[in-house]
């Protein structure tokens, strides 16, 4: 075993205290929300609260709890997610894998098309004429097909599949498999690693995507938590501080952002362990070249 050199141990001594310090700058924001959303208003708003609640209160998180629109909007928002990303990494795996064909005739002109809407886009107005149009309003597919394809996630795919050894595939379509064969039980079973990551890309921008709901639902029963909570905020909240008193009120003032903030970053953070390990790898075997 080689013994490392005074100068690389400085290297690890210093390494090592950079990543430490960007990791308490990155990570105390994130401490500093959840306390400050488990405080009391006064404490709150003399800025008391550091890592630790001060002058405990659940004021805010009953309120918010007690509103059947609250859990109503929290459903919709796990079905927008669900099914917007399977829409989208159906579409989106399609896609890549014909793209990654190098002998795919109109190859070129498919990518400059992907490549084309990262710049350019319809507009606004257009596409709410569209999506009216089509009588997608008030539906699940306000929300999924619009935006099904990421360009960016298109990419990384089929840069990841163009990876994979072609004498795979040859062999299987020897054994008689079909295109859809080749990538169901051939390719996608070794994409593991990128699966995963768009999957965990997807599921987090359709989460925390609150305007095309506002945009295209004119129901408050269909819309998405991130809506719910975002009237919160503004102040337009009708069923969950109704018959509060002031001082709720005024505890519901000082914490609401912190709990929203909270609230909507938690099942995210919940799921993220889980698929965290399938994300370097998967990211970086779709953008590496050998």
């Amino acid at each position: 075993m080689v013994k490392p050199s005074p100068s690389y141990r400085v290297f690890q001594g210093v390494n090592g205290v950079i990543l430490t310090l960007v990791v308490i700058v990155t990570l105390y924001p994130f401490v500093n929300i959840v306390a400050r959303s488990f405080s009391g208003e006064r404490q709150i708003r003399a800025g008391e609260v550091t890592l630790w609640p001060k002058g405990f209160n659940l004021t805010t998180y009953k309120i918010v709890f007690q509103d059947a629109m609250f859990w109503r909007n929290y459903g919709n928002t796990v079905l927008y997610t669900v099914v917007s990303t399977a829409v989208a990494m159906l579409l989106t795996t399609c896609y890549a894998y014909v793209l990654s064909k190098r002998h795919l005739k109109g190859r070129t002109a498919l990518i400059g098309i992907a490549v084309f809407t990262m710049f350019f886009t319809g507009g606004l107005i257009p596409n709410y004429v569209l999506i009216t149009t089509f009588g997608l309003k008030n539906s699940v597919w306000a929300i999924a097909l619009p935006n099904a394809i990421s360009v960016f996630n298109l990419l990384v795919m089929k840069a990841f599949f163009e990876s994979l050894p072609t004498e795979l595939e040859e062999a299987a379509q020897i054994d008689g498999l079909s295109t859809y064969g080749i990538l169901l039980r051939i390719v996608l079973p070794l994409s593991k690693a990128v699966v995963a990551t768009m999957v965990l890309f997807y599921t987090v921008s359709y989460w925390n995507s609150w305007f095309s709901a506002f945009l295209y639902m004119d129901r408050t029963d269909l819309m998405p938590v991130t809506v719910y909570l975002r009237n919160i905020i503004a102040g337009a909240t009708t069923g969950g501080n109704a018959g509060a008193t002031d001082a709720q009120l005024s505890q519901v003032g000082a914490s609401i952002q912190a709990v929203t903030i909270v609230l909507t970053a938690l099942p995210i953070l919940c799921v993220y362990p889980f698929v965290q390990r399938y994300f370097v790898s998967g990211v970086m075997l779709g953008a590496v070249k050998g």
